[in-house]
């Protein structure tokens, strides 16, 4: 599928956090911006990094009225183990089917130290408090990943 249109609404979803709580994109409607973010896979390197960096820049996510979301493949048992892990203070969410990440346009072929696979694109998504797309992040550098989100959000919403 397509990366959804920027100005439009992004797909709807309901899914279950790392401590088994539903969470729902409609919650934030006039309420917060939200930066969803799709990730490969929790407690590897590059998540980790992303993460923590995320997890360390709450307040600053905070006062720009903005919550963030991390979404994988990982089953609500190894989200709730990476949060424990790094003491993540944001939703992680659960999308083992990857029925959400495929509506999103994030899960598609992927190559890796030469070898071919499905998987999840690392890809983030910026959402106004209308609950309209705004921008679209492809290449994430997961050490600004978070800096990077702020000076959009900063610049733009």
């Amino acid at each position: 599928m397509p990366l959804p249109e920027i100005g439009k609404m992004p797909p709807a979803f309901s899914l279950k956090n790392q401590k088994g709580k539903t969470i729902k994109l409609r919650d934030f409607k006039n309420k917060k911006n939200v930066v969803l973010y799709f990730y490969p896979k929790a407690m590897t390197p590059g998540c980790t990094v992303q993460a923590c960096a995320i997890r360390d820049s709450k307040s600053a996510f905070s006062k720009a009225k903005t919550v963030v979301l991390g979404v994988s493949i990982d089953s609500e048992e190894r989200l709730q183990k990476f949060e424990d892990k790094q003491e993540l203070n944001f939703d992680l969410l659960s999308d083992e089917d990857h029925a959400i990440a495929s509506k999103y346009g994030v899960w598609g072929k992927k190559k890796f130290m030469g070898r071919e696979f499905m998987g999840l694109k690392r890809t983030t998504f910026i959402i106004g408090k209308d609950g309209k797309l705004k921008h679209i992040m492809e290449k994430v550098n997961t050490k600004t990943h978070h800096d990077d989100v702020l000076d959009w959000i900063s610049d733009n919403l």
